[in-house]
């Protein structure tokens, strides 16, 4: 008999023990989600509900005051001297590049363009600028693709042009180089039916891989469309102002 209760006691120890395990065990992994809930709570309270509250409650807006005494004195009289000095220093540079002839500014990070005619946005879309990648001969001379930026001028205005190709063409192709005058060098209707030069042998001109058209794929000059190009070429004179960036 003696043997049963010591069984008995010992197989209940075991089960208040595998028990207090068990709850052990629970505790941790409750303190563990309740402390992730929290977080995400916390999160959710900042990124949305004080926004929401900001909107629902706003605080008091500054209000603005005129005062004669204020415009007494000497030192804010001097400051909106200033200022208005500013302003019509900026006014004028604003206009300087504003001005009512035709100009066209290229972003190359987006790859697209926006003509401008009497200070009004006639035409924009998609073109392809400089990729921005580097070749390199087995020497030292090497060459990135890359579209100038900043301001330029129309330079010249071609129709049906032929293209050169550089030095850079026939490294490309793993090809020796030609002398410079080589018939070699000269390639029709690459460029499209227009081209437009911005100086150091950059164009805007057109192109026979439209597919990639808003994407940086060119070895430096700026392509376009058909249609695009056409518009273009029409509205642009020469000393034309183009605005890279």
């Amino acid at each position: 008999m003696g043997n049963d209760n010591k069984n008995v006691f010992y197989y209940l120890k075991g089960r208040i023990q595998s028990n207090q395990k068990l709850y052990n065990s629970l505790r941790v992994l409750f303190i563990v989600l309740s402390s992730f809930a929290f977080a995400a709570f916390f999160f959710f309270f900042i990124m949305f509900l004080v926004p929401a509250f900001q909107e629902l409650f706003p605080g008091r807006k500054p209000e603005i005051t005129y005062s004669q005494e204020l415009t007494k004195d000497p030192a804010y009289k001097k400051t909106i001297a200033l200022l208005r000095r500013d302003i019509e220093r900026f006014s004028r540079k604003y206009n300087s590049f504003n001005t009512g002839q035709s100009y066209i500014v290229i972003n190359t990070t987006d790859n697209r363009f926006f003509l401008y005619r009497n200070k009004k946005l006639i035409r924009e879309g998609f073109c392809s600028s400089g990729s921005y990648t580097m070749l390199q001969t087995t020497g030292d001379k090497k060459w990135i693709f890359k579209t100038p930026k900043g301001k330029y001028r129309i330079q010249g205005k071609t129709t049906n042009p032929v293209w050169k190709k550089p030095d850079w063409a026939f490294v490309e192709e793993g090809l020796p180089i030609p002398p410079k005058d080589d018939f070699s060098r000269f390639e029709y209707g690459v460029l499209g039916d227009y081209a437009m030069s911005i100086g150091d042998g950059y164009l805007i001109h057109g192109t026979i891989y439209k597919r990639f058209l808003g994407m940086p794929v060119t070895h430096g000059c700026v392509r376009l469309n058909d249609e695009d190009l056409e518009a273009i070429f029409n509205t642009l004179s020469i000393g034309s102002k183009v605005y890279i960036f």
